[in-house]
């Protein structure tokens, strides 16, 4: 059995996944040790000044340094030995010009150097955590799989493993900033956002065969939101959550609700991280825009994700 600990730090949030990984039949086991998710919003801003912001940093590292005390105490240098540790970094960090602050700050944090890995490793990653689990359910293959995070999301088609990845500037922090300022967002807010989502959205198509895949995966917690408010719990619960099947008018109608509530009202949810309010918004409409556009009548919803494909890869 290994130990592992993977760490993925977005545009949004950064999360620790500490895991024992055993070896078996289908490629093994995962058994999760600790899960933890911190909100801080690392890239904002990005989209405009090109840089990450001190004070992002600041709320980045004070998370990691609680992640770090974690990983020490579950194995660091206990009788299990070193855990293996993996940290990543996606959209915010690969497009700011003050990107060394970031890895410096990691490698005093956690000792290793963080890898500010492409879209396509990304997209690839998601798919391997992604889909793990999906064969109990016989669900119909090839998969899309999509990872709607912060600054970027990910597009990524295969049966067994990822065939053909894309990823594109549009995450949820990335479209609140551009186009859905107000409170609440205005008709031709949305509509703006609407259209720069679908431009982007038959870019992919150039390069990633969408209309061959028979079923939709969505990952990250945009889509975790929507399905948990569509499921009407509630408060959050991963295990209700991990694997429902949302159909596309769900998913239309919850975008609807969000869009045209208040940042007041969306706090309401039971559901709804604090840190997730100000752009929920903007996360279903890429998840509504990405069904109607691509024609899926319903979305399998993952809570494994990049994840869990980091800790896989450090088996």
């Amino acid at each position: 059995m290994t130990r592992v600990a993977a760490v993925d730090c977005g545009t949004n949030s950064v999360r620790l996944l500490i895991a024992d990984i055993a070896p078996g039949e289908g490629g093994g086991t995962l058994t999760d040790v600790e899960r933890r998710m911190e909100i801080v919003r690392l890239g904002e801003g990005v989209d405009r000044t090109g840089r990450l912001s001190p004070a992002a940093l600041d709320r980045t590292f004070t998370a990691m340094r609680g992640y770090a005390d974690l990983i020490e105490r579950h194995g660091g240098r206990g009788r299990r030995g070193a855990i293996k540790t993996r940290v990543v970094a996606t959209s915010a960090t690969r497009d700011a010009e003050n990107r060394a602050d970031f890895v410096k700050g990691v490698v005093d944090i956690f000792g290793v150097v963080p890898e500010v890995i492409s879209g396509d490793e990304e997209a690839g990653l998601s798919f391997t955590g992604a889909t793990r689990e999906l064969a109990e359910l016989r669900p119909a293959r090839p998969y899309l799989v999509v990872d709607i995070g912060g600054g970027s999301t990910e597009f990524v088609i295969g049966s067994s493993t990822a065939d053909v990845a894309r990823s594109i500037d549009i995450g949820c922090v990335r479209m609140t900033e551009r186009h859905l300022r107000d409170d609440p967002p205005t008709p031709l807010q949305i509509s703006g956002a609407a259209a720069d989502i679908d431009a982007a959205l038959a870019t992919v198509r150039e390069t990633v065969p969408v209309d061959e895949a028979r079923t939709l995966v969505g990952l990250a917690g945009s889509v975790t939101t929507v399905a948990g408010i569509a499921l009407d719990l509630p408060e959050y619960d991963p295990v209700r959550i991990h694997l429902s099947r949302i159909t596309a008018l769900q998913v239309h109608d919850v975008t609807r609700r969000l869009l045209h509530a208040t940042r007041a009202e969306r706090a309401e949810f039971g559901v709804m991280h604090p840190g997730r309010v100000d752009v929920i918004g903007a996360g279903a409409l890429i998840l509504d825009r990405i069904m109607r556009e691509y024609g899926f009548g319903a979305v399998v919803v993952s809570e494994h994700d990049i994840l869990d494909g980091i800790a896989w890869s450090l088996a």
